[in-house]
């Protein structure tokens, strides 16, 4: 090749470099392009892509991202379609992973202890357990709006809200001259409804528990129901109370010990005729002692009562095992999250179901062998936007570094060959005339 042919090669390859470098800036629409040539696309499972009458469809069928996969703060996607949660990444330890509206998979590492956090309604927002920070799935922007140490429990309906528990328990006891304790290491917890935008905070009267271990809003975000251990010694034995209470006003409208086999359903346990109350009872082994397969053995039912009064309303449905919450309604079917119980986290699976009055389970959402958890926005459940295609990740939704790491080579070889054919025109000489 003569030296302007070598240029020219040269400029090539590094324009396609530099193509390559700028995909990490693109949004969430570069996932879904097609390599020409290939057979990998960031679209359905048959090959398609996702056009715009399927956005916003809940995949029926989730994969395991790639090891590479770029995070939300790399490469921002779009609102979610489900977060699923594995330690199947290169973090090999438990991490979001973001599949959008468009198909396109994103991570959201998990700092170590942090738990996993609550997925906004409208599927735009991420709020952090503990750390009280907010991660916009759209832009990749995070920033703590809320104090530390709120656990979230649910958004309301209207996404403006947040209800939440925050320790007080001091960490330490400490001890006077004569040797008398001088503070308290189980304080009461605070029941809060913060703004998960603004950062303010209301403490709500809720009663006297020892802690709070789940919280649910009314389908118009009037009342909510929490439960927890009354005191110590119920924490202790497993035992639980449900209040239902106005967030603002506080006090318990009415309140019923739940007893060491039933707790609220989940976050979404209030019905949305507004009504009834879900809860989640079970026979078999109960009490602190149980035996990991004790606890996979467990056999639950759903249960009901009246909003107004209490009451037990209704006929229970069985749900199987393996029950892990209700996270939101199609009509009068409950949408059940399942989690398969197994020694090894990385042998579990999560999926959704609807279950029928007539006991039958619909398996809806299927996630991969090693997820432990799944989170669906409220307005897709609202919509009931399911049976959408099942999108696989693309290896090409990388961050800068992947692409460094290929390019570096490339460019190697190039300058390599460029420069040992210089120092063989070099050596040969000019041609005789």
């Amino acid at each position: 090749m003569t030296g302007g042919r070598w240029r020219r090669a040269v400029v090539g390859a590094v324009a396609l470099v530099l193509v390559a470098l700028s995909a990490p800036t693109a949004t969430a629409a570069d996932s879904i392009a097609t390599v020409v040539g290939g057979a990998v696309t960031d679209g359905t499972a048959d090959g398609g892509t996702v056009t715009d009458r399927t956005a916003g469809v809940l995949p029926s069928r989730v994969r395991d991202p790639w090891l590479w996969q770029a995070t939300v703060g790399q490469r921002p996607a779009g609102p979610a379609a489900l977060v699923f949660f594995t330690d199947r990444t290169r973090y090999f330890e438990s991490t979001g992973v973001l599949v959008d509206r468009d198909g396109a998979y994103r991570l959201i590492p998990i700092g170590m202890a942090e738990g996993h956090g609550l997925l906004s309604p409208d599927g735009r927002h991420y709020l952090r357990p503990q750390s009280g920070e907010l991660l916009d799935l759209t832009t990749g922007q995070q920033r703590r709006t809320v104090k530390p140490g709120l656990h979230p429990f649910a958004w309301s309906p209207d996404g403006r809200r947040v209800l939440g528990t925050r320790s007080n328990d001091d960490h330490v006891i400490s001890y006077g001259p004569d040797n008398q304790q001088l503070n308290d290491p189980e304080k009461p917890d605070d029941l809060l409804v913060v703004d998960p935008r603004g950062g303010s905070e209301q403490v709500v009267a809720a009663g006297t528990f020892a802690a709070h271990d789940g919280a649910a809003w009314s389908p118009d975000g009037d009342l909510v129901a929490v439960t927890g251990p009354p005191d110590v010694p119920a924490r202790l034995a497993e035992r639980q109370r449900l209040v239902v209470l106005d967030p603002t006003a506080g006090g318990p409208r009415w309140q019923v010990d739940l007893g060491d086999r039933r707790i609220l359903a989940g976050p979404a346990a209030w019905h949305p005729d507004g009504r009834r109350l879900a809860l989640l009872a079970f026979d078999g082994c109960a009490g602190p002692r149980c035996t990991a397969e004790q606890l996979a053995a467990r056999s639950w039912r759903i249960e009901f009562l009246d909003t107004a009064t209490g009451q037990a309303v209704g006929r229970a449905l069985p749900a199987g095992t393996s029950v892990s919450g209700l996270v939101g309604w199609r009509g009068d079917d409950p949408l059940l999250r399942y989690v398969t119980r197994t020694e090894a986290d990385t042998d579990r699976q999560a999926t959704l179901a609807a279950l029928s009055p007539e006991g039958g389970r619909e398996v809806l959402v299927t996630t991969p062998v090693g997820s432990t958890d799944l989170m669906v926005p409220g307005d897709l459940l609202t919509r009931a936007a399911f049976g959408g295609p099942e999108p696989r990740p693309s290896p090409f939704a990388a961050p800068l570094w992947v692409y460094l790491a290929v390019a570096a080579p490339m460019l190697l070889v190039i300058a390599l060959v460029v420069r040992r054919t210089r120092r063989r025109r070099a050596a040969t000489g000019p041609a005789p005339a």
